[in-house]
C-alpha cells in the first residue's frame, strides 16, 4: 500500500471514530435525560 492510501484509510477511520463518539453521546441514557428536561418543564407550564 502507498502511503496516500494509508492516510485515506486513517482518516476515513479517524472521521467514523468521531461519528460514533458524537452519536453515542448523544444517545446515552443520562444525556437523553438531560435533553429532555426542559421539554418536559415547557409541557408542564401548559
Amino acid at each position: 500500500m502507498k502511503s496516500a492510501s494509508i492516510l485515506y484509510l486513517g482518516v476515513t477511520f479517524g472521521l467514523f471514530a468521531v461519528f460514533a463518539v458524537i452519536v453515542f453521546r448523544t444517545y446515552s441514557r443520562k444525556r437523553k435525560e438531560k435533553l429532555e428536561e426542559p421539554k418536559q418543564r415547557m409541557l408542564e407550564d401548559d
